[in-house]
């Protein structure tokens, strides 16, 4: 696994094409930190080049001596994928390719520390493009729901996925409205199983060796999770502050406040089915009730 015995700032040999460099900003979101992807030899591609740490950013463009970055490519606009993507075009001046947000101000106020707002793809992609390397290509595979913006790339040469955030190497993905969706993420979940891929690289812990089992065991947690909200309902529990402390209450508290936002996407889904009801659009403050 590579995460075990992690150095932050070294390069590491993941497959033929492969490599990759872990920033050092580990924390309760960011697992042991950001994994950013090196794709190709000579001409390379860098995937997620990570949070705007000089270190980080330097640690990159000193670890190709003899080669090119030739492409940054963006899977979100989260600051620890994508802050670092302007800091490293400006050292060696490859086009950013990604999906710029159009919608900042729909964007969670209390959690805006953790978008990139300043971010600007040079090159605007959509699902199904290809992004053609020296001897490598990536099809860009769009997976809304975690973000609005967010992007899977398939490396096709070695039947690889390069899954952001998206599908997570140790944990669930974080679903926080009014950007997050519910409803997508799980869209782009099934998207997922009807391709060939045989690995899965994500942003945050290891690879995912046996991808299709896993993507289902995630639509099976987000499918019991709905259960639960719903049974707490049953109970009595009609406010986000006394479901997350009912449906979380195995969670470090640390990150209620994010399980509520997640909460709050499983509800917004919910009363989307017609499943749950609420006084006007649902929101961290609203009183929910079952449709009787």
């Amino acid at each position: 696994m590579l995460e075990d015995n992690v150095v932050y700032g070294e390069i590491k040999e993941v497959s033929p094409l492969i490599r990759r460099i872990m920033a050092p900003n580990p924390s309760l979101f960011t697992y042991r930190g950001t994994g950013t992807y090196i794709v190709g030899r000579g001409n390379v591609a860098v995937i997620d080049p990570g949070p705007n740490l000089e270190s980080h950013v330097r640690t990159i463009s000193d670890s190709l001596p003899g080669e090119r970055i030739s492409h940054i490519v963006i899977t979100h606009t989260h600051s620890d994928h994508s802050a670092a993507a302007k800091p490293l075009q400006d050292i060696c001046g490859a086009p950013i390719y990604g999906r710029t947000l159009q919608q900042h101000s729909e964007i969670d106020e209390q959690m805006e520390e953790e978008f990139d707002r300043r971010f600007r793809a040079s090159i605007e992609v959509s699902d199904g493009d290809v992004i053609l390397g020296d001897s490598w290509s990536l099809v860009c595979v769009y997976t809304p729901g975690h973000m609005s913006n967010h992007f899977c790339y398939r490396l096709v040469e070695e039947k690889s996925l390069f899954t952001g955030d998206h599908v997570m190497g140790w944990s669930t993905s974080v679903i926080i409205p009014p950007d997050g969706n519910m409803k997508n993420y799980l869209a782009s979940l099934e998207k997922l199983l009807v391709a060939d891929d045989e690995i899965y690289y994500p942003t945050h812990g290891p690879p995912i060796r046996s991808p299709k089992p896993y993507v289902e065991a995630l639509i099976a947690h987000r499918q019991a999770r709905e259960d639960e909200v719903l049974q707490s309902l049953q109970r009595g529990n009609s406010t986000i502050q006394t479901m997350v402390a009912d449906v979380y209450r195995e969670t470090n508290p640390s990150l209620h406040p994010a399980a509520a936002r997640s909460l709050l996407a499983t509800l917004i889904k919910l009363w989307d089915d017609n499943r749950v009801v609420c006084e006007g659009a649902p929101n961290l403050h609203s009183t929910f009730k079952l449709r009787e």
